[in-house]
């Protein structure tokens, strides 16, 4: 291992399977949230953001919100993580 080298997160993203997301509102504009980034901070733990378009429709923001909660999205993410540790692993 180079030990000169500082890697301070790694990235995954995620697509929500259809009847996983949800809807979310700000600035009163309503969202359905589609993907998640999955980030692997330096100590190891993981941290996620949802994000989405508006439900109305436009070239609108994609704009993050907080995951909620919920086991079924836990268990995506753990999901998600493992698979891309397993990618990762097998990368030449």
């Amino acid at each position: 291992m180079d030990e000169g080298v500082e890697v301070s997160a790694m990235a995954i993203n995620v697509v929500i399977p259809e009847e996983l997301r949800w809807r979310d509102t700000r600035r009163d504009e309503e969202f359905e949230l589609q993907s998640l980034t999955i980030r692997m901070l330096p100590d190891g733990s993981l941290a996620a953001k949802a994000y989405g378009r508006p439900v109305a429709g436009g070239r609108g923001a994609y704009v993050s919100f907080p995951v909620p909660d919920r086991p079924e999205l836990a268990a995506l993410l753990s999901a998600a993580a493992d698979e891309a540790g397993r990618r990762w692993s097998a990368h030449l």
